[in-house]
C-alpha cells in the first residue's frame, strides 16, 4: 500500500493531499529514511511523521484499503 494511503485510511492525516504535500516536504519518515508519497509501506514499518515541533511515531501492525473510522486504530500503535 501507498504511504499517502495508508496515513489516510489509518487517520494519521486526514486527507491524501495533506499526506501527499507532507511527504514531498520531507516531513515523513519511513524506518528513519525520508519518504515519498508512493513508498510502499509494510507491516512493521515505523512511520515519523513532523507536525511543527510535535512528532508521531507510529508502527504499522495491518494494512486495508478502507476502513471504519473506530477501527483505523487498529492499524497501527504509538511508540
Amino acid at each position: 500500500m501507498r504511504l499517502d494511503k495508508f496515513l489516510k485510511v489509518s487517520r494519521l492525516i486526514k486527507r491524501r493531499t495533506v499526506a501527499n504535500e507532507a511527504c514531498d516536504a520531507g516531513r515523513v519518515l519511513v524506518n528513519g529514511l525520508v519518504a515519498k508519497a508512493s513508498q510502499k509501506v509494510k507491516v512493521g514499518d515505523i512511520i515519523e511523521i513532523q507536525f511543527g515541533t510535535k512528532s508521531v511515531k507510529a508502527e504499522v501492525l495491518a494494512l486495508q484499503e478502507t476502513t471504519k473510522k473506530e477501527e483505523a486504530k487498529e492499524l497501527f500503535r504509538y511508540l
